[in-house]
Parts: C-alpha cells; sequence; structure tokens
C-alpha cells in the first residue's frame, strides 16, 4: 500500500474543496442574515430582559449576541410578516416558552427566582403562544395588570406546575378573545369561571386543573360552541353542574373529577356524541344510579364515577359501548350483581375497577374472555364461589388482579398450584375452594328430526318410575 503523507501534494485538491465551499458557505450565511429582516432593537431588549427575570444566571446577551430570530435560544420562536399595503415584510416574536421539559424541548430554564416580567404584555404585539412550566415554584408571583392593547393575537395561554403562581381566574383571561388553547393547570388561581368566559368563541381546550377555583361554574360555558377539552378537574367547584353543557357538541374529553359538584349528572351530557373520556368521579352525585344515557355516548373510551354514591344495580347498558377501554366504578354503593353481559360486550376493555361497593353473587366467567385486560380490581365486595379465572388469565394480570375482602370467594386448589404468577396476585389471600370443580350431569335426549322425542325417552322414563316405585 503506498502511504501520502499529510502535507502531500496528493491531499492538496481535496483540501482546496474544503477550503472552497468553507467560504461558500460563510458567504451564503452572511447574504441570508443581510437580506432577512432583523428583529428590532426595543423588541430584542426586551426578549433579553424578560429572559433575564426568567433565570439571571445565565448571561443571556454573551451566549446570544445576534439578532434573537436568527439564532434565538430554544423556546424563543419568531415568524415573519408582510405589510397588505406596502409589502415590506418585518420579523417578530411569537413564541416565549419557559421552562425545561425534556432534552427534546429544551426551553430556557427557570431559577427558583424567577418573576414574571410585565414587558411581555407590552413588548410583543404578535405573540401567539406564553408557555411556563415549572417556573413559579418558590417565591409568589402574582399576575400583572394586563393592558387592554395586549392579547389580540394570543392563542394559546400555557402555565404548567406553577403553585407559586397566583391571581384570580378573571383576571387572567382578560382581553384573550383569540385563545385556542388555555391550559392553567398546578397553580395558584383562585376564584370562580365569570360570565365572561363565553366570549373566548374560539377556544378549543380549557384546563384548570389542581388550581384553588370555587363556587358554581358558569353558564357561559354553553356558548364555546368549538370547545374540546373541559378539564376542571382537582378544584373546589360545588353545586350543580350545569344541563347546558350537553350543548358543547364537539366535546372530546370531560373531566370534572374531585370537585363538590352535587345533585344529579344531567342527562343532557347523552347529547355528547363524541365523547371519548368522562370523568365525574370524587364528587358528590348520589342517589340516583349509573346513568343509563351512557348506553347513548357511543364512543366512550373511559368513563370513571368513583367516590360518588350513585348507589342501585349496575344496569344492563353495555352492549353498544364496545369501545370502552376503561371503567372506575370504585366506592359508589353499588349492590347486586356483576353482569355478565360487561364480559361479552366490553372485549377491548383493559381496566375496570368495581371495588369497595356491596356487590355480590359469583364473579362472570366472561371476565375471563378479555383478551386486552391488564386491572381487575374487585376488592372489598361481597363476592363468593369460585374464582373462575385460567392459570394462563391470572400469570397474564398478575398482581393487578385484586380480589381480597370478599371473604367468600375462593380460588381453586389445582390454580394455586398452578404456573399462574398466584404469589403476584391477590389469589395467594384468597381461602381454598373445599369442593372439586365437578360438572352438574345432564341427562342426554335424543330428538328426531321432526322435533319430537324419541320412543327411547319414554322407555328411559318408565325405567326410571318403576325404580323410583319398587326401591
Amino acid at each position: 500500500m503506498k502511504m501520502v503523507a499529510f502535507g502531500s501534494s496528493a491531499c492538496f485538491p481535496s483540501l482546496k474543496l474544503v477550503f472552497f465551499f468553507t467560504f461558500v458557505s460563510a458567504l451564503v450565511t452572511i447574504s441570508l442574515q443581510q437580506e432577512q429582516p432583523v428583529l428590532n432593537s426595543a423588541e430584542q431588549e426586551s426578549v433579553y430582559q424578560v429572559l433575564s427575570s426568567i433565570n439571571s444566571a445565565i448571561p443571556w446577551r454573551t451566549l446570544f449576541p445576534d439578532d434573537l430570530c436568527f439564532y434565538p435560544p430554544h423556546g424563543v420562536v419568531c415568524d415573519y410578516f408582510t405589510d397588505p399595503l406596502t409589502n415590506n415584510v418585518t420579523v417578530h416574536i411569537t413564541e416565549l416558552n419557559f421552562g425545561y421539559v425534556s432534552d427534546y424541548t429544551p426551553n430556557p430554564p427557570c431559577s427558583p427566582n424567577s418573576t414574571f416580567n410585565p414587558l411581555i404584555f407590552t413588548s410583543f404585539k404578535h405573540l401567539r403562544k406564553l408557555f411556563f412550566y415549572q417556573c413559579f415554584t418558590e417565591t409568589q408571583v402574582f399576575f400583572p395588570e394586563i393592558p387592554t392593547t395586549f392579547a389580540s393575537s394570543l392563542e394559546e395561554l400555557v402555565f404548567v406546575d406553577n403553585p407559586a403562581f397566583v391571581g384570580p381566574f378573571g383576571g387572567v383571561i382578560r382581553n384573550f378573545t383569540s385563545l385556542r388553547r388555555v391550559v392553567l393547570t398546578g397553580n395558584g388561581i383562585y376564584g370562580s369561571i365569570p360570565d365572561g368566559i363565553g366570549d373566548l368563541i374560539n377556544v378549543e381546550e380549557i384546563t384548570l386543573s389542581r388550581n384553588k377555583l370555587s363556587g358554581n361554574v358558569s353558564v357561559s360555558l354553553a356558548k364555546l360552541k368549538k370547545l374540546k377539552v373541559l378539564d376542571l378537574s382537582g378544584n373546589g367547584f360545588d353545586g350543580d353542574f350545569p344541563c347546558s353543557v350537553g350543548n358543547l357538541t364537539q366535546l372530546l374529553k370531560l373531566d370534572l373529577s374531585s370537585n363538590a359538584f352535587s345533585g344529579k349528572i344531567p342527562q343532557s351530557l347523552s347529547n355528547l356524541q363524541g365523547l371519548e373520556f368522562l370523568d365525574l368521579s370524587f364528587n358528590r352525585f348520589g342517589n340516583f344510579g349509573i346513568p343509563l344515557f351512557l348506553s347513548e355516548m357511543p364512543r366512550l373510551k373511559e368513563v370513571h364515577l368513583s367516590g360518588n354514591l350513585l348507589g342501585g344495580e349496575i344496569p344492563e347498558i353495555w352492549e353498544k359501548l364496545g369501545n370502552l377501554l376503561g371503567i372506575g366504578f370504585s366506592g359508589m354503593g353499588l349492590v347486586g350483581g356483576i353482569p355478565a353481559s360487561m364480559g361479552v360486550h366490553l372485549r377491548n376493555l383493559c381496566y375496570i375497577g368495581l371495588d369497595n361497593n356491596k356487590l355480590e353473587g359469583e364473579v362472570p366467567e366472561e371476565f375471563g374472555l378479555l383478551e386486552f385486560v391488564s386491572e381487575i380490581n374487585l376488592e372489598n365486595n361481597n363476592l363468593s364461589g369460585r374464582v373462575p379465572f385460567s392459570a394462563k388469565f391470572t400469570a397474564k394480570v398478575g398482581e393487578k388482579l385484586r380480589l381480597i375482602g370478599n371473604p367468600e370467594l375462593c380460588v381453586d386448589e389445582k390454580l394455586s398450584h398452578g404456573k399462574s404468577n398466584i404469589g403476584k396476585s391477590s389469589l395467594a389471600k384468597l381461602k381454598k375452594c373445599s369442593k372439586p370443580v365437578t360438572p352438574n350431569p345432564v341427562l342426554f335426549v335424543r330428538v328426531s328430526q321432526s322435533g319430537s322425542l324419541s320412543s327411547s325417552f319414554y322407555v328411559l322414563l318408565l325405567f326410571w318410575g318403576l325404580l323410583i316405585l319398587f326401591v
């Protein structure tokens, strides 16, 4: 093999090509920087100040000395705008995203001393998205007064897990008439939902979970015809839930869990024909039983009613609910037996929780045919009889097959010694069945083609009659 020294002339052509393309690339970069519009100095200065208020320990001006629309930190997004009269093109900040989420979205990280800079509401006239994740966690930050000139373009307002961020909800959404998404979860937002929320006619998602909101829910929500997600979970709302929400026919998700709603679950919810997720758990709905109108909502994938004392028996409503993946009916005061039809029709079911009720009778054998199920919780009821599941089924579900708290429920001795991972489930804590499984004797009767009983049947009857007579 012929060796070529680094300084050999044989290397020169390739080195010249590298230098040439590097030089051309630099010229193109400089040219693009000169041709594209630049962020105006006032808006650039405001970005620096906002970044400093989020994390003053980072030298933002040193790390990002150039035009922030050409070379910005992650989370700062720009867009181009054309004046329809002059055709002049300008560039402006359209997104501000703060708070490290993951390596895939490495927004500017917040510090324990982060503050909310009011320049956000005065310097960015084209802002479409404002996002804060775990930025205001220690030092209390009050939501500032919003100028009436702001928010003509804001479409997404997202504050996630900022417990020190406080302010009345009515003040937070003021003037945001173009909003499509309002996500305020895990913050210190308080007060009630104002009637003015009905002015957000373009909104598609309202998520207000885990705040300090209270009072009745405004009937103005019914004006939001484009709404697809309504999540009010983890607050202190009370009273009746407005029936008018049944007019939100585009709704896909309704989550009212962990509040203090009372009265009857509105029949009008049956109008939500596209609803896929319904969670009304841990409220004070009571004494009206499981709503029969659930059978009129064929697209439901999850329904959760746990923690409401609805009482009554589990109704036979499952034939049209084959899309259900999860059922949460824990601690509802349910009585009677478990319908076998649940196992027959809900073939896509992954989770079912019927624990802490007053259910009785046997566990339906049909539950053992649920091929996708990963958790069955029947704890703390009055169920009895033999556990009907196969060794293969119990091995698949494992520790998430929960049956303890049913004193009259027993497990077959053969199953307990099989390869069923019984030690990983509650089966190990159940008593062993005293009698082996024996099939009930069935008298075989041959029927003629005409449908009448054969003569041998009458001979058999005569034989048994004589036997009883003379013995």
